[in-house]
């Protein structure tokens, strides 16, 4: 017993020792990144779907660390994220957290000079590994061959596809660097025996998916049997009950997948227009490219690699996030 009472009290002084000590440490470096200097690439408009929840991440990270700030919106557009990106290098900040969409041979000379006067890269949303291994920098977001071949599977294991069915995937084709999950959905389906139809959009349609209810009509005109639509973000994913109405097409009638949630794609599947999707969580996005920024600036750590691929949503799963999302967090 005398034993047991020693022990207790000695773990009891153990606590009590590490409690001081967390108490200090949780003031040691109050607003400790505020002397750092960031450029972050949100990718969307201003009030983007998508892009709303990175910059969400991106302001709690701001509040967080302290540090200084500057958001660029794209409107999803490779050209114009290029030519911000020089801006940015131009402006030479501490560090730089881009958008990987225009893809290596546009970033690499940028990312060159950013490397020649010691800014600090980070990447998120799409990977640039060949940029990353020559001049550094980390990358947030989900691995994306990956996690479009694992949509791809879902569907067809959830929905008890197979051969003779027919799908159709969206995305901007003629950008190679985003499309390499779309490729891997594509994969998945096309093993599976499905036929594929490749339906194309532009940049703009990210930023109003409204602009594609010509696309995905004409695409459901001349393929009617078409059983599953995936779409290439949460922007056009949470349009799905537009243009299935557009199509004249009920409620349930096609499967409706893709990526991500937002308070309309949790809307969609209250109401039966979306069936699935894979999370791959933008404020992870957002938060973790400023936090590693810091952390390599202020401490001199190494950047940080995350992959932000949650899993899938359903409709026996969505409430776990439904209210997260709707607060435009998840």
């Amino acid at each position: 017993m005398l034993f047991s009472k020693r022990l207790l009290l000695a773990s009891a002084a153990v606590f009590a020792a590490c409690a001081v000590t967390g108490a200090q440490a949780e003031v040691l470096r109050d607003q400790w990144c505020k002397d750092v200097h960031i450029r972050f690439f949100v990718g969307g408009a201003e009030g983007d779907g998508f892009g709303t929840i990175v910059y969400n991440g991106a302001k709690q990270a701001q509040h967080d660390t302290g540090a200084q700030v500057d958001f660029v919106f794209s409107g999803w557009s490779s050209e114009k994220m290029v030519q911000q990106l020089r801006e940015a290098v131009a402006s030479a900040p501490d560090g730089i957290a881009m958008m990987g969409h225009p893809g290596p041979d546009s970033i690499m000379p940028l990312a060159e000079e950013a490397s020649k006067a010691g800014i600090l890269m980070m990447y998120q949303n799409v990977d640039v590994p060949t940029v990353r291994a020559k001049f550094g920098g980390g990358y947030v977001g989900a691995n994306l061959a990956p996690q479009g071949e694992a949509l791809g599977n879902e569907a067809v294991r959830k929905f008890g596809l197979g051969s003779g069915d027919k799908a159709i995937v969206i995305a901007d084709w003629s950008q190679e660097n985003r499309v390499i999950r779309e490729l891997g959905t594509v994969k998945a389906l096309e093993a599976a025996g499905l036929t594929v139809i490749k339906l194309t959009t532009t940049p703009e349609m990210a930023g109003d998916p409204n602009l594609a209810i010509p696309v995905v009509s004409a695409g459901l005109l001349a393929n009617p049997d078409v059983k599953l639509i995936a779409y290439p973000g949460g922007q056009m994913l949470g349009n799905a009950p537009t243009y299935m109405e557009a199509a004249g097409k009920k409620p349930g009638e096609i499967i409706n997948i893709g990526f991500d949630t937002s308070p309309q794609i949790v809307d969609a599947f209250a109401k039966d227009w979306v069936q699935l999707t894979s999370d791959q969580q933008p404020f992870l996005q957002g938060y973790v490219p400023i936090l590693s920024l810091c952390q390599q600036k202020v401490y001199g750590l190494g950047a940080m690699n995350v992959d932000t691929g949650a899993g899938f949503v359903n409709k026996d799963n969505i409430g776990a996030v439904a209210d997260l999302a709707i607060e435009g967090l998840r």
